[in-house]
C-alpha cells in the first residue's frame, strides 16, 4: 500500500499550499491598498480606518482555505450576505471589487493551478454579493 508522507502537497490545505498567513495578508493589504482609493468601495467602509476590515477579510479568507478558525471564534458564522445587506452592491460595485482583488492576486506570484482556484472562488464570492440592481 503506498502511503503518503506527512507534509507532501496531497495532504496540505489550500492555505499551506499558498504560503500560509502571510500570503493571504499580502492578498488583503494590497486589495485594500485599491480599495481606499475607489470613489465607489470606499464610501461602504465606514470605519476611518481600513484596518478592521481588512483584518476580518484576511481572517475569513484564511479560515475558508483551510487556516486556523480565528474568524468564526471571534465572529461567529460568516454571514456574507447578511453582513453586507446594509451596503448597495450592484454590478459596478461588483466590477471594481474584482478589479483590486485582481491586482492583488497578480501580485502574489501564485502558481497557475492556486491562482485559477483562488480566482475561482473570488469571482463566485463577489457574484453572490450583489444586492442591488443598477
Amino acid at each position: 500500500m503506498n502511503e503518503i508522507p506527512r507534509g507532501t502537497l496531497q495532504e496540505q490545505t489550500f492555505y499551506e499550499q499558498v504560503g500560509g498567513e502571510e500570503t493571504f495578508r499580502r492578498l488583503v493589504r494590497r486589495f485594500y491598498e485599491g480599495v481606499a482609493e475607489d470613489p465607489l468601495l470606499r464610501p461602504m467602509y465606514p470605519e476611518e480606518d481600513l484596518g478592521p476590515a481588512e483584518e476580518r477579510l484576511v481572517l475569513f479568507l484564511i479560515q475558508y482555505w483551510g487556516g486556523p478558525r480565528t474568524y468564526s471564534e471571534n465572529r461567529g458564522h460568516p454571514r456574507l450576505r447578511m453582513r453586507h445587506v446594509p451596503f448597495t452592491v450592484n454590478r459596478a460595485a461588483h466590477d471594481a471589487w474584482l478589479r483590486h482583488m485582481r491586482d492583488a492576486v497578480d501580485e502574489l506570484g501564485l502558481a497557475p493551478e492556486h491562482e485559477q482556484q483562488l480566482w475561482n472562488y473570488l469571482t463566485y464570492a463577489a457574484a453572490t454579493m450583489i444586492n442591488s440592481a443598477d
